[in-house]
Formats: structure tokens, sequence, C-alpha cells
């Protein structure tokens, strides 16, 4: 008999609620004999487990059960409250009170040791307002209605279908279904500028991510900075991306969107930066600079 098997078999219910012994034979790759030994097994070690007879039958735990702390180990109990004290950091607005809850219930203190702000500087009271609306949205599948901001300056009000709230790149995103477009779109929260949730729900189709293990089809873009600018360089780019020359200059390579946004980000570099690769956005970027010049000139 597999102890394995028994926690699976556990867990299976705890999850699914009822599940008949061919059900349970099939997913664990044993006869159904085999099964109501295990359910015989579980029962004989305490756990309220019971077999109905009958068509309408199955193998189910006694309403209310939970698995006792000690099934988890002392690493196990500590992964969990680590991985809520992290939902918490976010902004997840009954993740303290879970965190105290399972930290009294496995007497372990984890300490304050996390702490994160995904809100900027001066706009965590609106920045966390709005995460929680959208975290509604999603959770409840409910449709909303946004005003956004693009990369080329223009204000459009749509109604979309969140479907997820990601980070990345220091950014929070929103995955959505926009019914004005007809397909799937990512907005940055930082440029949702209002939003108003519908009380039409909608039924969640899985966003399409790209297939793991291929790169983003974005060009190849090799940066170079002088040694002056390397606080900034790790800060911005990961370490493979970054070669240190001999001088103590920075080489980064990443593949990145040629689009507004990129240009913008170069130019937030000033004079320390320089574009190795390619030529086109090297003389893209020249050509913005010297506008910006003519613009600004005395």
């Amino acid at each position: 008999m597999s102890d394995s098997r028994l926690f699976n078999i556990l867990y299976y219910l705890l999850d699914k609620g009822r599940a008949t012994a061919p059900e349970l034979a099939a997913r664990f790759e044993v006869s159904p004999r085999t099964i109501y030994r295990d359910v015989e097994a579980l029962s004989i070690a305490g756990i309220p487990i019971y077999a109905e007879p009958g068509r309408n039958g199955g193998i189910s735990l006694l309403p209310g059960f939970t698995l006792d702390k000690a099934i988890l180990s002392a690493h196990e109990q500590q992964e969990i409250l680590a991985a809520v004290q992290s939902i918490s950091a976010t902004g997840y607005s009954s993740g303290e009170e879970t965190l105290t809850k399972l930290s009294a219930l496995f007497h372990v203190d984890m300490g304050n040791w996390l702490e994160v702000d995904f809100s900027r500087w001066g706009k965590s009271v609106y920045d966390n307002a709005k995460f929680e609306q959208l975290k509604a949205a999603v959770i409840q599948h409910r449709e909303t209605e946004i005003v956004y901001e693009s990369t080329r300056g223009q204000q459009s009000a749509r109604t979309v279908q969140p479907l997820k709230l990601t980070y990345q790149s220091k950014e929070w995103y929103l995955k959505a279904f926009c019914l004005k477009r007809q397909d799937f779109r990512i907005f940055k929260l930082n440029r949702i500028l209002r939003l108003k949730l519908s009380a039409k729900t909608f039924v969640p189709r899985p966003y399409p991510e790209p297939e793991e293990g291929l790169p983003p089809p974005f060009p190849q873009i090799v940066l170079l900075f002088p040694k002056e600018m390397a606080y900034r360089v790790y800060d911005e780019f990961d370490q493979p991306q970054i070669r240190r020359q001999e001088n103590g200059s920075l080489i980064a390579t990443a593949k990145m969107p040629v689009d507004p946004w990129l240009m913008g980000y170069l130019l937030s570099f000033g004079t320390q930066v320089e574009i190795l690769e390619p030529a086109y956005l090297k003389e893209a970027l020249a050509e913005q600079a010297l506008k910006i010049y003519q613009k600004n000139k005395p």
C-alpha cells in the first residue's frame, strides 16, 4: 500500500468532494478493489471517509473535514506562510487575516520579513484602489468600462473582460478581452485613467499565452553604457544580458519591442547611452533627439 497514494486520494476528495471507485482507480492506475482497501485504511487512520453504494453513490469525506496541520512538514508550513505573506504584500485585503490564522494554526512566527509596495511614489491610495477593483473584476468575471491612454497619447473608452493581472518588468498589466477590438489586449495599469465595474458578467476565455521556450518576436537591441551608468544598467537588465568591458563600460543586449515606449526609455538615459544595434534604431533615436533640441532651443 502506497502512503503517497493515500494522501493523493485524500487531496483529490478534498478538491472534488466526491468520486467513484472506478474514477479513483483509473486516476491512480490501480484496481477498484485496491481503492476500497485504501478507503478502509484511511478510515482506520481516523479520516472521516465513507463509501455509499448505488448509482448515485461514491466515496466522500465528511462535510467540513480539513487536513490536520501535522500532515504538513515544518518546511511546508513555512513555504505556505511565505506564499501568503507575498500575496499580502501585493495589497490583497484578506492576506493579513489569513496569515494571522495560519501562523496561529502552525505555531510559526514568520516575522515581518517581507515588505512590497507596488504603487508609485505618492500614488499609493489611488493605485491600490484601482488594483482592488480590477482584482474583483477578474475574480467575479465582471465586464469593466475603462478609459485608456495609449502610447500615442490618445484616450479611448472601452469595455473589457478582465482575465488576469500580471506583474512584469516593474509594472502591473491587465490581460483582458477588448469588446471594442474583439481581440485580446494588454493594458498597463498606470494608463487606465478611469474604470467602472459593470453588473454584467461574462464567461472567461483563456488568454493566449506564447508557447513555452519560444523567444518573444522582438528585435535584438545592443546598447553601450559608460561605467558611471552601471547602477542603472544593473537595475534595468538581467545580469546575463550585461557584458562589462575592460574600460568599465557595459554592453547590454536584450530583445525589446521598437515602439514609442522604447524611444522614450532610451531618451531617459540622455547622452549616457549609445545604440550599437540595430542601425535603424540608432538613426531614429538621433532624429527624435534632434526634434527635441529644435523644439526647446533658445
